[in-house]
């Protein structure tokens, strides 16, 4: 009990780096997961694997008939990503007890 301890509080001084974990699994999930901890609790980790889209709808935007587009998929005006959304973002939540190892960034990461 005292490794998984470890473990968590080794994990929680990462919330909000980029970080790699390694699973005890096979497959393409025993490869690992690249992303941002978002939380660490004594059961899950998870980790903010692809970043959304900001919302679509703020002042002058694409969601606005008038501000000059010529349809769903074409950029809003001002290097504005399309309106259709296409990616929500992902995130994945890991058992720490399926966690082999992690991989942090030495600067910064509280060591």
């Amino acid at each position: 009990m005292a490794n998984g301890y470890s473990l968590v509080n080794s994990l929680a001084r990462n919330i909000g780096q980029t970080v790699t974990i390694f699973t005890t699994s096979g497959g393409e999930s025993g490869r690992g997961f690249t992303g941002v901890l978002a939380s660490v609790n004594c059961n899950f980790v998870r980790l903010i694997t692809q970043i959304g889209p900001a919302p679509g709808c703020a002042l002058g935007n694409c969601c606005d008939p008038c501000f000059g587009i010529q349809g769903n998929n074409s950029p809003g005006g001002q290097g504005r990503a399309s309106c259709q959304v296409n990616n929500l973002g992902s995130i994945v939540d890991i058992p720490i007890d399926r966690i082999a190892a992690f991989v942090q960034n030495a600067v910064g990461s509280g060591w």
